[in-house]
């Protein structure tokens, strides 16, 4: 009798781990899909207390940002922090321009772009776009991330894991060079994704955790929307001056 319930937990629990990894296929093969073809996205950020998380400064928290990307992988951003509304541009092979009070510049014109010692919304979007991951590539890696993932309808679902929870916490540990590294701690999380006729039409992924960056202690309870649109007709058209910084 032992050995027949050892036998069925040992089933059902094999039966579990190839339903989630069946599920963990599903997205990423919906994710490469939408890879190959051209898409339009939102991307929303919800903060509890409007906190945007570590390295996130007041005046940067994070609004809405709308893309458009082409099959090449080009993609034309307009990104809201605070109060700023910026405009940018992403080719393959990290090259990237960015429009700033002074006109556009490279990604890493922008970046290393002081403003004087003031605040600067310019440099802080910069630095971020270098690290920039395209809906397809981030959501196949947010699937990697992804646990137990299971199929409800078009929707699938699962818990992060620590690590991957830690890396949504901070942004992927992005910081400024030299900057000291953000602590992690009771870091936790989900994601869902939502797949229709084979393609990724939407996700999002929930982080809690405390956080630790320069001497100061946050709580941060985050929800990020990504919704997906226009696949298969988007058009991403480049300004002029944009293009002068891309080559």
């Amino acid at each position: 009798m032992k050995q027949m319930i050892g036998y069925g937990l040992l089933t059902l629990l094999a039966t579990s781990l190839v339903a989630a990894d069946a599920g963990k296929d599903d997205v990423k093969s919906a994710a490469k899909k939408l890879s190959d073809s051209s898409y339009s996205w939102k991307t929303t950020v919800e903060a509890a207390g409007g906190g945007g998380g570590a390295g996130a400064g007041r005046g940067f928290r994070p609004g809405p940002t709308e893309g458009k990307i082409e099959k090449d992988g080009t993609s034309v951003l307009s990104l809201t922090r605070g109060d700023n509304t910026l405009q940018a541009v992403l080719k393959s092979g990290g090259k990237g321009a960015i429009k700033t009070e002074d006109g556009w510049k490279s990604l890493s014109e922008a970046a290393e772009d002081d403003g004087g010692g003031q605040p600067n919304a310019g440099r802080f979007a910069a630095r971020m776009l270098q690290n920039f991951k395209a809906p397809a590539v981030e959501a196949e890696s947010l699937a990697d991330k992804t646990k137990d993932l299971k199929k409800e309808g078009d929707v699938y679902s699962g818990t992060l894991t620590e690590e991957g929870a830690k890396s949504l916490l901070t942004f992927g540990g992005r910081r400024n060079p030299g900057a000291e590294a953000p602590t992690v701690s009771n870091a936790k999380g989900s994601s869902k994704f939502w797949v229709k006729d084979g393609v990724l039409s939407k996700y999002e992924y929930k982080v809690k955790g405390s956080v630790s960056f320069n001497g100061n202690d946050r709580e941060v309870d985050r929800t990020t929307t990504v919704e997906i649109k226009d696949v298969g007709t988007t058009k991403a058209t480049v300004p002029e001056e944009a293009k002068k910084k891309l080559s």
